[in-house]
């Protein structure tokens, strides 16, 4: 780790409270990472911070120490309901990880106290801890944040209670953007005092960032930290320990080589990506079964509370995954994430305060352009993996738990629909191609006993795949009373076809990566309405106007003379009638031009 520190902690300009070293000794940190001995005197020194760091630099502890010094400089010490300190951060994971460290702090300052306000739990029982216990300092998401501020009405204030907020944090700031936040924080920026000492932490700088800086930070002090033996000119946003790596596989042989790597690396902890919660449910619990001896935690954005206790198997879409492993060694990523930022991100949960760390993504054939991207755009570059040895064909044992129970059947229908759908959306558009995927490929890399129904595949046929013999309407589930529901189902949906008459054919729905916003098309036909009921230019009005428009073209391009053009547009009616008339041209050509 010496390539990573910048000293022992006092040796700092400022010196900090005694049961802060002491906190610091007990956690065996006895050396400041770059980020933190550049960070920690500009904050205590009250200096707004901009700080560029790659993920896995020790941003945490960058915020935490300065938080405890400002509050303990306090002239007036904070109430039970006086919120000194805001720290927002983009997921749930990350928030438990900053307040786990921020309370092996705060348990030396008994005055202090902190709230963890997070999603997935009742937020009236948040609001009743608030106004039960209080908090000095708040660590939150987003969501739930800017949920909180509206509680007026179930008796917390906390637009009042901040009003004596000395520090605000934004760690992940790019993250915190990059998942649609900017309204939520728009809306609780507007609630805090503007006299307050601002933090923006980041691993990249974006445009969109920027302007958050400019509207969040006052004069901040920017801070870019690069690692030693990176060079100077050098922009490469993943730690310089971690390892990125690439292999390329079919779509059918990706699983046999996530298990044989998986197998070969048993005693190396690993993070797993795919790219939909089907698909973490569907492979976590095949992993279960087909890698012995290792305990596999399955975790996503659907679950909730669990995704507080569990940490191996995640995923990219709904959840965004941070969380912090000091000796993780992998980050496979069995699906490329779907969007490009979060590579750099995840890449970090590895290679943390120095440590090695390594990355491996897969990759079909058709998407190795995707390695240049990266190292373009993002600079993150990738070395090729030699294939990994020993593959075995572990699919056929798949397809027996498929068979087996229809719970699997079920997953692995749902893990493939939401992944060719979650494909059509990748923001790396013209390299993953849906219409470039190899469905029946696919399809038996998903282990799935037969294609599903859904419009993306309609109308294809798939010579180069194998249905099951078996009636898949015949799979029964383990579980005896879901197999007790289904049966029932089933009777009454035979009841019902048989009672009732045949019922008239729809139009089926294009494929879902195909349709078009259902509220896009109303807003356009109600638009069309209000135009059209609020005009009061009757149909022959409407054609003489265009019959001049037409007449003004003609002119424009030189088919008529002026003269021509005035004798036409300005004819002398002969009756009153034809008088009206001729005066609306008139007017309908002053409009014209």
């Amino acid at each position: 780790m010496d390539n990573t520190t910048e000293g022992k902690w006092d040796s700092l300009p400022l010196k900090l409270n005694h049961h802060i070293l002491q906190t610091l000794d007990e956690l065996k940190f006895t050396h400041m990472t770059p980020v933190q001995s550049a960070c920690i005197p500009l904050f205590m020194s009250n200096k707004d911070v901009a700080a560029e760091a790659v993920t896995g630099s020790g941003k945490t502890l960058a915020f935490v120490i300065p938080i405890i010094e400002i509050l303990l400089k306090r002239e007036e010490k904070l109430k039970k309901m006086q919120v000194g300190a805001l720290v927002i951060t983009p997921t749930r994971e990350l928030a438990l990880q900053i307040s786990e460290v921020m309370d092996h702090f705060i348990h030396k300052f008994p005055q202090f106290s902190q709230i963890l306000l997070i999603g997935g739990s009742n937020p009236i029982e948040d609001v009743e801890k608030f106004k039960e216990q209080g908090a000095n300092i708040v660590i939150a998401t987003p969501g739930r944040l800017e949920d909180m501020f509206r509680r007026k009405a179930d008796g917390l204030d906390l637009a009042s209670s901040v009003k004596s907020l000395d520090v605000l944090v934004l760690d992940e700031a790019d993250r915190l953007l990059d998942m649609g936040f900017e309204a939520s924080l728009n809306t609780i920026l507007g609630y805090l005092p503007k006299q307050r000492r601002t933090g923006l932490f980041s691993a990249t700088q974006t445009q969109e960032l920027e302007k958050l800086v400019r509207a969040g930070l006052r004069n901040p002090v920017r801070i870019t930290v690069k690692e030693k033996g990176v060079a100077a000119s050098s922009t490469q946003k993943t730690p310089s320990r971690l390892s990125n790596y690439y292999t390329i596989c079919r779509a059918e042989d990706k699983f046999n080589n996530l298990v044989a790597f998986l197998r070969q690396h048993k005693h190396e902890k690993h993070l797993v990506f795919f790219s939909t919660c089907a698909c973490v449910e569907y492979y976590g619990r095949a992993l279960e079964t087909l890698v012995k001896n290792v305990t596999i935690h399955c975790i996503h954005g659907k679950m909730k509370n669990k995704r507080n206790k569990i940490f191996l198997v995640c995923v990219s879409l709904g959840a965004r995954i941070k969380i912090f492993v000091l000796h993780l060694f992998n980050s496979v990523y069995f699906y490329e994430p779907c969007n490009i930022f979060a590579f750099v991100h995840r890449c970090g949960r590895t290679a943390r305060i120095g440590n090695q760390g390594n990355a491996l993504v897969f990759l079909l054939p058709m998407e190795e352009s995707y390695v240049n991207f990266l190292s373009i755009n993002q600079k993150c570059p990738l070395q090729k993996m030699s294939p990994v040895s020993d593959v075995v064909d572990v699919l056929p044992k798949v397809k027996a738990m498929a068979l087996a129970d229809r719970a699997a059947f079920d997953r692995g229908m749902r893990a493939f629909v939401s992944f060719v759908q979650a494909y059509a959306k990748h923001e790396c558009s013209l390299i993953f191609r849906l219409k470039d995927l190899d469905f029946a490929a696919l399809a038996r890399g998903f282990a799935l006993l037969r294609m599903p129904k859904m419009p993306e595949l309609r109308g294809k046929t798939f010579p180069d795949f194998t249905e099951t013999t078996v009636d898949t309407d015949t799979i029964r589930y383990k579980d005896k009373n879901r197999e007790k529901q289904r049966q029932k189902m089933l009777a009454e949906q035979k009841a019902k076809a048989t009672t009732d008459p045949p019922r008239k054919k729809f139009i089926k729905n294009k494929a879902w990566s195909k349709q078009k916003s259902k509220k896009e098309r109303k807003k356009k036909n109600a638009a069309k309405r209000k135009r059209a009921e609020g005009s009061d230019v009757d149909e022959e009005d409407m054609t003489e106007l265009l019959n001049d428009t037409r007449l003004l073209k003609k002119l424009k391009k030189g088919q008529i003379t002026e003269e021509d053009f005035e004798k036409q547009i300005t004819a002398v009616p002969k009756t009153k009638e034809e008088g009206d008339e001729g005066g609306r041209r008139v007017i309908n050509h002053r409009m014209l031009v």
